[in-house]
């Protein structure tokens, strides 16, 4: 009789236990997967301030006039967004992709630099950010197939000789995914800038090294939201690999990362680099956070890029 007793009450801590971490599990699920458009900030020139390392790029950015345009997402569910900068008659475009809960509008100084460098850019909006709609973010693994119609949608409505893929956190995940990917002949080059190596590596990295979260209950949890992902987006986290897709790539890549980075660890571009199959060069910029080496050395940067692309975009 005892012995049931206690059988009973562990087997009802165990539910107990369960629950909190399936609710855990669905409530981080929820936070990392809540549709962009609640978080979408407007910006524009008056909220730029002028003490800002790169307040001329995004002034020029947001004061310069777009195109918009439209495609449906690979999976046929959504509406994508984007801002479209012509130059001229260039016959080079950079497709610029942001990081995790920002916009297209957050990567305009990069589009102001790849106009300088004599580029037409396309900055979408991935699924569930910005204006484009979405129930789910994937990361960069579910929109690595949007920037593949982003790009034939480049070809069908400009022609470009070349174009180069950019991204930024997981804008650059989402770039270093999209190599692997059978792309079309005109993508010359791809520059990645302080991307993860893999999905469920950079959510147990932020679980333990930002939220000090202890082996338990991180791991049981990190577990379960996998689960939930593959049940609500199509996949494990462990499967959303930037190195396994690297390994497929032969593109020539520039590589960029904070040597302060403890978001993306600066640790995770060196397994990176070494999982391409093409050219590849690596810059540690000294003393830049997490997705801050513009800001941190503009002029620096803006060499790496333009010495990089010189060599494989005629």
């Amino acid at each position: 009789m005892k012995c049931r007793k206690i059988l009973v009450w562990l087997t009802s801590c165990l539910a107990i236990i369960a629950l909190i971490l399936v609710g855990a599990g669905f409530y981080f699920f929820n936070v990392a997967c809540v549709p962009g458009q609640k978080n979408f900030i407007s910006k524009n020139t008056n909220s730029v301030k002028k003490s800002d390392p790169l307040y001329k790029e995004k002034k020029w950015y947001f004061d310069t006039k777009k195109q918009k345009w439209y495609i449906d997402s690979a999976s046929g569910n959504y509406r994508l967004d984007a801002n479209y900068i012509p130059d001229g008659h260039s016959k080079k475009t950079a497709i610029i992709l942001h990081g995790y809960m920002n916009n297209k509008d957050t990567v305009g100084s990069y589009a102001t630099l790849f106009h300088k460098l004599g580029y037409n850019t396309l900055q979408p909006d991935a699924r569930s950010h910005g204006e484009s709609q979405g129930k789910y973010i994937g990361y960069g693994w579910v929109e690595k197939a949007d920037v593949k119609k982003w790009i034939n949608d480049v070809i069908k409505k400009t022609h470009p000789h070349q174009i180069v893929i950019f991204g930024v956190s997981m804008g650059a995940a989402t770039a270093m995914m999209t190599s692997g990917e059978h792309l079309p002949k005109q993508v010359k080059a791809v520059i990645e800038d302080c991307g993860y190596s893999n999905v469920k590596d950079e959510i147990e990295h932020e679980a333990q090294d930002l939220y000090n979260m202890p082996a338990v209950p991180r791991f049981p949890l990190v577990e379960i939201l996998s689960g939930i992902n593959k049940a609500k987006v199509g996949y494990f986290l462990g499967e959303g690999s930037s190195v396994k897709q690297l390994n497929k790539n032969h593109r020539p890549m520039l590589f960029i990362h904070g040597a302060k980075d403890t978001f993306v660890p600066t640790r995770m571009v060196y397994e990176n680099y070494r999982a391409t199959r093409g050219e590849k060069e690596l810059w540690i910029v000294p003393g830049a956070k997490h997705a801050k080496s513009f800001a941190t050395h503009p002029q620096a940067y803006e060499h790496h890029v333009a010495q990089f692309l010189k060599k494989y975009v005629k």
